[in-house]
């Protein structure tokens, strides 16, 4: 019983304080909304970038690759010569090696002839580089002059090209190069790319003239089976020349990710976004507990000349930060569902609703509500039953 009145009392004596002036419980509970929404939108927005950078190598079928060290991301690639990746055959576990080309280049609506920028994948038809259903279909097409694959989950101001394709309407331009869309595939747009084409090595040479097939961005190797990637990545470190970065697939993974987190300024944005929507939280919740123990001074004094304990008052601070915790985070959490479906259709990339992350921004909204009860607390120790005469 006394374990439950040390709890009971003082949410209870928080709880009716908090709804005694409603006026101030709606503007607090905005401030711990805004907080929350803020945070969600932030987060949603951060875990975005990353699966959108990751959408292209997460779909690459190989076990150790080469990149120059100056290489920023995939998509700001430095060439190398296609002879270092070659030297890897000479390691006995190695069974394939293929180069992979890449290329940012200008992409001409079919109906209403603008351009815009997308990345464009040169490889071998035969090397099956990307699990993709739509490049295994087209395998051999692929072969012919002057072909490409287009992504149909580039953004619409490409064009409507499913549609186009099905009434026959299949040749355009890229990089002031005519080339004929054979069919689709599905990888996904990056902050870095708003779609993507596949053709073969010796397309991309004709679409990109300045290029040349000894030149290439990144290099896929394929092991034997049941061979260590780590012991082969040890011994192809020791074997190839040191401007060339050999990565395992979850490396190759986990670098993209760092590029965008670390090295490019969105990453930064995002981060800093998200403290300040705390920032804000905390000095709005601050302020309505500091007021709130400000107007009620006297009757805090009251009940200390009664024989209440401060650590009384304390809970009954931190209780009332808790309900506004609870009372900001319920709406902000379902604003936000809404939220993140209204930036999927408009971004083209998956914002998806997690529990991990509900959990984490639920646990960012209680330590912010409680660090401002901790400032807040502070108000209490001028509470002195002396000066109610």
């Amino acid at each position: 019983m006394n374990s439950i009145a040390w709890f009971y009392f003082p949410a209870r004596l928080a709880w009716r304080q908090l709804i005694f002036d409603r006026t101030k419980l709606i503007a607090a509970t905005s401030g711990v909304l805004f907080a929350c929404v803020l945070v969600f939108m932030q987060l949603g927005f951060r875990d975005s970038l990353y699966a959108s950078a990751a959408s292209a190598p997460t779909k690459l079928s190989g076990d150790l690759f080469l990149m120059h060290k100056q290489s920023e991301a995939m998509w700001r690639p430095v060439q190398f010569k296609r002879s270092e990746l070659m030297r890897a055959l000479g390691n006995p576990a190695v069974a394939e090696v293929y180069p992979l080309y890449l290329a940012l280049a200008p992409f001409k609506n079919i109906e209403t002839q603008v351009k815009r920028t997308l990345m464009v994948y040169g490889l071998d038809p035969d090397s099956m580089l990307f699990d993709l259903e739509g490049l295994k279909i087209r395998q051999i097409e692929l072969r012919l002059k002057d072909t490409v694959l287009f992504d149909e989950f580039s953004r619409p101001e490409f064009g409507l090209i499913g549609h186009l394709l099905e009434v026959g309407r299949d040749v355009t331009e890229i990089n002031d190069y005519k080339v004929r869309i054979l069919g689709l595939f599905r990888m996904g747009v990056s902050f870095a790319a708003d779609g993507n084409v596949i053709t073969s090595d010796l397309n991309f040479m004709r679409i990109f003239p300045s290029r040349n097939l000894n030149d290439i961005d990144l290099g896929v190797i394929r092991l034997c089976p049941g061979v260590s990637a780590k012991q082969v990545q040890s011994e192809l470190d020791d074997r190839l020349n040191e401007f060339v970065n050999i990565f395992t697939y979850d490396e190759l993974l986990q670098y993209e990710k760092d590029y965008w987190a670390n090295t490019a300024p969105i990453g930064f944005i995002f981060g800093f976004g998200t403290v300040m929507g705390l920032v804000v939280g905390l000095v709005i919740v601050y302020q309505i507990l500091f007021t709130d123990i400000a107007n009620h001074r006297n009757e805090f004094a009251t009940l200390k000349a009664m024989g209440y304990e401060h650590g009384y008052f304390v809970r009954v601070v931190f209780a009332s930060a808790f309900f506004l915790a609870i009372l900001g985070f319920i709406p902000g959490y379902i604003f936000s569902v809404g939220l993140y479906q209204l930036a999927e259709s408009q971004i083209f990339m998956p914002m998806p609703m997690t529990l991990s992350k509900v959990m984490t921004v639920f646990m960012f909204i209680l330590s912010m509500c409680a660090t401002a009860g901790l400032l807040a607390i502070r108000k209490l120790k001028s509470a002195n039953p002396a000066d109610m005469f």
